[in-house]
């Protein structure tokens, strides 16, 4: 056994009996196991609000999911009232401009027959002037004094009969 007490190796091994004896005797065990405890207890926390910050973020990404489809569903709307509102615009339109094309066509013809009616007038009139004039020159070509005296008389005699 003596041989044992030169040996080197044999000297480590009571060292590190030694060491670890000394670590026990101080505690070191208990004290690791309370930091490790500890540092648990830390990443049990960490875990448990990185669950509920992920939890938070889940019913976050479901309620923009689900403004997102109310926005398209809104847009959509937009779009059709928008659609149906230029296809009314687009009707009453036409039906402005087909009713105002009939306004200026009745008084286009308003104006024509006015005109016609105008001319014919003035036909009329010119046409009065000729026969005024022709028969003007008729009498006096026809008219003789003696005719023309006898005439007077029988209009001064028929006046008094249309005064009264």
């Amino acid at each position: 056994m003596m041989e044992l007490l030169h040996e080197a190796e044999f000297w480590v091994a009571v060292g590190f009996v030694m060491v670890i004896g000394l670590l026990l005797w101080a505690g070191v065990p208990a004290m690791v196991a309370k930091i490790l405890d500890q540092r648990a207890a830390v990443i049990s926390a960490e875990l448990d609000e990185a669950r509920r910050l992920r939890a938070e973020a889940a019913a976050l990404l479901a309620d923009y999911q689900k403004r997102a489809a109310g926005a398209e569903a809104e847009a959509r709307s937009i779009v059709d009232a928008a659609t149906a509102e230029a296809a009314q615009f687009q009707k009453d339109s036409r039906a402005a401009l087909e009713a105002q094309i009939q306004r200026r066509t009745a008084a286009a013809q308003d104006k024509i027959a006015q005109a016609e009616a105008a001319a014919l007038n003035e036909i009329r009139a010119l046409a009065a002037d000729a026969a005024v004039n022709a028969a003007q020159k008729l009498i006096t070509a026809r008219l003789d004094d003696k005719r023309a005296s006898s005439l007077i008389a029988d209009s001064i005699k028929g006046v008094g009969e249309k005064l009264n």
